[in-house]
């Protein structure tokens, strides 16, 4: 092995630096938990019980909070392999939200959950794939930035759906923030509904899509010609073009399949948990895509891993408020946004000296099995 060449363990990158940055989140989280006068250690240990109890369905709120970021992760690492930054996976959840709610107030009288739920994940992602592929066009062959487009749809999307739903939609019923309720046969029972040894919550099957996507999309940029095209377009568009590929397509196919992966949250959300379209029901998801896809290193098993402490964080900090009152909700948004900070903004932090210290390591032992051989 050329020791110039020498990389640090794939354990090291992948699991050891993700770990102790989190760590070090949490450390700086203590701080701030001291700060206004409670203990750390009693309230790490509420947000811990709280996203991982079985009794009272800790556990399976934390999935069903996974399942939305898995999608949200998924979208914004594809983006991120073409060397696009798409921040506009809350317009396209928005929008396939409105698919949902098209589907299911036309056809849920009519067909039963076999039927509608493979025309909802259809659905969802065509509509997120048209919201994603507009601000890749506009990048490909206008010269727009994928940034500032996709912060633009995401305004758009949300006063389209304000719009929508308070004109067209409530007026078919429920109230003007919301539509009715979808008819229960033709909705996917959660988990609770099928089996008695899961309590009651929100979770439901489509953690199964969710893990089943991932798998597409591990295969899809590893495997597959068009991954190949995206991750070469990604690290150098120069070297894509002398190769024969079209750049300007490739991101125009990238920010649709990226659209595609966030708009399939709404089939959690918005078709199965819900059961209904709820003004403003993405809840950040979109953005908290952005932190599980840089946590997660923007690979499929790193952002499940990734989601399922986000899903953790969330469920653990709605216990934490319930339990230790003087802690508010902005505190549970300090620790997450910490946790953010050190594994993106600071990855370098901790990430550049461990990987050099693994990396002087195996250049030695390399040069001391060349000098006794």
């Amino acid at each position: 092995m050329n020791p110039v060449m020498a990389e640090s363990p794939a354990w090291v990158r992948v699991a050891l630096i993700p770990f102790l940055q989190l760590v070090l989140a949490l450390a700086i989280s203590s701080l701030v938990v001291l700060i206004i006068g409670e203990d750390p250690i009693h309230a790490f240990q509420v947000m811990i019980r709280g996203a991982t109890n079985t009794d009272f369905g800790g556990i399976s709120n934390t999935l069903y909070y996974a399942t939305n970021f898995i999608f949200t992760g998924l979208a914004v690492a594809v983006a991120f392999h073409a060397g696009l930054f798409n921040i506009g996976g809350e317009g396209q959840v928005y929008v396939a939200g409105l698919a949902v709610a098209l589907l299911c107030l036309a056809l849920d009288s009519t067909l039963n959950a076999w039927f509608m739920a493979p025309l909802i994940i259809i659905g969802t992602a065509l509509f997120g794939a048209i919201w994603g592929a507009v601000p890749g066009y506009l990048q490909a062959r206008r010269g727009s930035h994928i940034v500032v487009t996709t912060i633009m749809f995401n305004y758009i999307a949300m006063a389209f759906m304000s719009y929508m739903l308070v004109e067209y939609i409530s007026k078919l019923g429920g109230n003007s923030t919301d539509s009715r309720y979808w008819n229960a046969e033709a909705v996917i029972p959660k988990m609770h509904e099928i089996s008695s040894s899961f309590p009651y919550s929100l979770l439901n099957p489509t953690i199964l899509l969710a893990l089943g996507v991932s798998a597409a999309v591990w295969v899809l940029i590893w495997r597959t010609r068009l991954g190949f095209a995206i991750r070469t377009v990604g690290s150098n568009p120069e070297a894509a073009k002398y190769a024969g590929i079209d750049a300007g397509r490739i991101i125009i196919i990238t920010m649709a399949i990226s659209g595609a992966l966030a708009g399939m949250m709404a089939v959690n959300e918005v078709y199965a948990a819900q059961s209904r379209l709820i003004l403003n029901f993405p809840n950040g998801a979109g953005f908290m895509g952005i932190a599980v896809a840089l946590m997660g290193r923007n690979h499929p098993v790193g952002i499940v891993f990734a989601a399922l402490l986000f899903g953790a964080m969330n469920q653990g900090g709605t216990e934490l408020q319930f339990e230790i009152p003087s802690i508010s909700p902005q505190v549970v948004l300090v620790i997450q946004a910490l946790v953010v900070f050190f594994t993106g903004a600071l990855d370098q932090l901790l990430r550049g000296p461990i990987e050099n210290w693994f990396q002087r390591r195996a250049i030695a032992r390399s040069q001391q099995a060349a000098a006794q051989g």
